[in-house]
């Protein structure tokens, strides 16, 4: 996936470097590293992202579009959710709003989770960058 920045680029890298279960143990990693909201950042005044099966918020702080901020809150007993929160914000977090938004809406295929997860968690993945998406544009 050419089109990935560096960051996301070497997320994708580490979980191809890596098979079965041990894909699994690498998202539940990225689970426990979810950066904790900043003080300043209420949940309620967060976005719900409904499609994922898990209660997940998000917010988009895209002041500077050279450097747009993802803030994610998921609770702590929905790792997956909270997995696929921490692949975004350590891949895009401080990235332009152009980088992201060039970012392929499928390019979660490429973690090579369709075996380990449901497609259903798949498409809360999804849905998480279309809505970060929507709001850069």
């Amino acid at each position: 996936m050419s089109a990935l920045p560096e960051s996301l680029a070497e997320i994708v890298e580490d979980f191809a470097a890596v098979e079965g279960q041990d894909k699994l143990q690498l998202l539940l990693e990225f689970s426990r590293e979810l950066p904790p909201l900043p003080e300043h950042l209420a949940q309620d005044a967060m976005e719900p992202v409904p499609e994922c099966q898990s209660p997940l918020f998000l917010s988009v702080d895209a002041g500077d579009p050279a450097q747009v901020r993802l803030y994610f809150s998921a609770p702590p007993e929905a790792p997956t959710t909270r997995g696929f929160a921490s692949i975004l914000a350590q891949g895009l977090d401080g990235l332009s709003a152009e980088q992201i938004l060039d970012v392929p809406d499928d390019f979660y295929s490429a973690l090579g989770l369709s075996d380990a997860v449901s497609p259903l968690r798949l498409r809360g993945m999804s849905a998480m960058l279309a809505r970060i998406k929507r709001h850069l544009r």
